[in-house]
């Protein structure tokens, strides 16, 4: 298949890129460089060192002789590009990462929300368009998120997209409809993502696209068995409080010797997916596309469930790190359960990778070997999620107040 892939520079969109590409598939990365444009704005870089997305291109054809097209575009702004791209090249499938990602960085100050909403839904909407004027039957796989649900407990399972509800009619019968799980977002970036969901309706239905829609956990890990083969072909690793995925981010800490930073009581519950998997259930979804015409797919893209105080206990028995609790930036409970269904990517064939301490250890590894890269002041998350709460305390990197900040 001819895939496009929107964002393929990033966390998850460059392993994809390389895996899809190993499997014979002609690859092309559609992407603006955003991600490494916030780098320089954060002051704050990938723990692994990153070559350009040119020289990365390049490396792949050398080491397996595959190719892999880059395209400089900007999805939100540039969408006559982007319809003539679709309409010369027409791909057999759209795989959409091209959105600010971080529920952190999105809540920094009113400019990146602003920011977060105008990139992400304008970059879906103008390809939803797009496909739609350019009349192409590609199968687009979106990127979404386990976060749009929210983190509240109701005492049942969060089904795969679709929940079974009765109403009550005028004539007081009894009606039985499907309607979309109802989203809960915790953040403006989870808002867009939900946002993306009315959005996939829609055009599903008024126009016939064929969409998969992937509400996916947190990711961690480093490597795929693709980013192996090249020490620059190492896929990127953040670890700062507004990019770092919290499992990543505690093995980074015990690496270099600072404490696991748990916000609040570490009772919440999330669901968690390894980069492997991840790429994984991208290749299954290709595979079993809607047809036209068929409601939106929706798979619920995660292999486990955790409480992160657990995962701090767990990472700090491993490695004899101290664990430190400080307070919670994000207007979150205290305290949830999470129960996921994932029984259609386990239908479709997927093995998962758990928290397995030989990957653990990868980790760990990889945080050592890059260690002086680290700028241990990035490490604290410090964007607060509400601009009424009172002052905001600054840590140093052993938790100790540094100064109020209003």
């Amino acid at each position: 298949m001819k895939i496009a892939i929107l964002g393929g520079d990033g966390f998850v969109g460059w392993p994809t890129c390389l895996h899809l590409s190993e499997q014979g598939h002609e690859i092309h990365i559609l992407d603006n460089l955003s991600r490494r444009w916030i780098d320089t704005e954060l002051g704050v870089q990938s723990l692994t060192p990153m070559d350009s997305i040119q020289e990365r291109c390049r490396i792949w054809h050398e080491v397996t002789g595959r190719r892999l097209n880059f395209h400089l575009i900007d999805l939100a702004k540039e969408y006559e590009r982007l319809k003539s791209w679709l309409a010369e090249e027409k791909p057999d499938a759209v795989i959409h990462f091209a959105e600010q990602r971080a529920a952190p960085y999105s809540m920094k100050s009113d400019r990146h929300k602003v920011y977060t909403v105008n990139n992400n839904t304008n970059a879906t909407h103008n390809l939803l368009a797009a496909l739609v004027e350019t009349g192409i039957d590609a199968h687009l796989l979106h990127l979404g998120t386990m976060g749009v649900y929210g983190y509240s407990s109701v005492g049942a399972a969060i089904p795969e997209g679709y929940l079974d509800v009765e109403v009550e009619t005028l004539s007081g019968d009894k009606a039985k409809q499907e309607i979309l799980y109802p989203t809960k977002p915790g953040s403006v970036y989870h808002m867009t993502k939900s946002l993306d969901q009315i959005l996939f309706q829609f055009y599903a239905q008024n126009d016939g696209l064929r969409i998969t829609d992937l509400h996916q956990g947190i990711v961690w890990g480093t490597h795929t068995d693709q980013t192996r083969r090249h020490e620059q072909l190492i896929n990127r690793f953040d670890y700062d409080g507004d990019y770092g995925t919290v499992l990543n981010r505690f093995l980074i800490q015990a690496a270099i010797g600072h404490p696991l930073t748990v916000h609040g009581t570490g009772g919440q519950t999330r669901a968690f997916i390894h980069i492997q998997d991840s790429v994984r259930c991208i290749e299954l979804a290709l595979g079993d596309a809607p047809k036209s015409g068929e409601r939106v797919r929706i798979f619920n893209q995660m292999t486990e469930t955790h409480r992160v105080r657990d995962l701090a206990e767990m990472v700090a028995k491993k490695t004899g790190a101290r664990v430190s609790y400080l307070p919670n930036p994000r207007k979150e409970a205290e305290e949830n359960d999470l129960v996921v269904k994932n029984d259609k990517f386990l239908a479709l064939g997927l093995d998962p990778i758990t928290l397995q301490e030989g990957l653990l250890d990868e980790v760990v590894e990889v945080a050592r070997k890059y260690a002086h890269r680290i700028d241990r002041s990035r490490v604290p998350a410090v964007s607060a999620w509400t601009r009424d709460l009172g002052a905001r305390v600054e840590r140093d990197p052993e938790g100790r107040a540094l100064r109020t900040v209003s």
